[in-house]
C-alpha cells in the first residue's frame, strides 16, 4: 500500500507545472539597517528567449527588530521583461487568467510574490504581472511588463493560436 501511494505521489508531482527558478543578479543596500533591494532574473520556463527581472525589498535584521513583523517583507515589487534570445513559445495557457510562471515566499508562511504570464492574442503580446498573494488579504501593489511578439520571428511548438 505504501509503495502504491508513493508511486501515486511521484506521478502527481510530475504533472505539476514547472516553475521558473530565479537567479540573484543584483543586491543594492538602501540604508544602514541592512535593508536591500534584490534583483532577480527569471527565465520563463515555457517561453524560451524571454527573461524577466524582478525586484523586491528584503528587510534587514535591525529593521525587523525595530519595526516588528519579523517574518514578512513588504509587498513592493517591480518587473521588466524582454526578449533575450530566439523566442520559442511552448505549451502556455491562453486563457485570460494566464498562468503562474514564478512564485517565491515573502513571509514565513502566508505571503507569496507571484509572476503570472498572460497572452494578449489581439495584440500578439506576452504580459507579465508581478503581485503579492496573501492567504487573507491580497495586495493592490502590482507591476506589469510586456514582450511584444508582433513582427518577431517566433516559434510556437503547438502552432500559433
Amino acid at each position: 500500500m505504501a509503495k502504491a501511494f508513493r508511486s501515486l505521489v511521484i506521478a502527481g508531482l510530475a504533472l505539476l507545472p514547472v516553475a521558473a527558478a530565479a537567479q540573484v543578479v543584483g543586491k543594492v543596500g538602501v540604508d544602514w539597517t541592512g535593508n536591500d533591494i534584490v534583483v532577480e532574473a527569471i527565465a520563463d520556463p515555457q517561453v524560451k528567449g524571454v527573461t524577466c527581472h524582478v525586484t523586491y525589498f528584503d528587510r534587514g535584521v535591525i529593521d525587523r527588530l525595530k519595526n516588528g513583523n519579523w517574518f514578512e517583507d513588504p509587498s513592493n515589487n517591480a518587473i521588466s521583461c524582454s526578449q533575450t534570445g530566439p523566442v520559442e513559445v511552448g505549451d502556455i495557457d491562453l486563457g485570460t487568467k494566464g498562468e503562474e510562471v514564478f512564485r517565491q515566499g515573502m513571509s514565513l508562511v502566508w505571503k507569496k510574490m507571484v509572476v503570472n504570464r498572460i497572452y494578449d492574442k489581439a495584440n500578439d503580446t506576452l504580459i507579465y504581472l508581478v503581485h503579492t498573494r496573501e492567504l487573507t488579504d491580497g495586495s493592490a501593489k502590482m507591476a506589469i511588463s510586456t514582450v511584444p511578439l508582433y513582427g518577431q520571428t517566433v516559434t510556437w511548438t503547438k502552432g500559433k493560436p
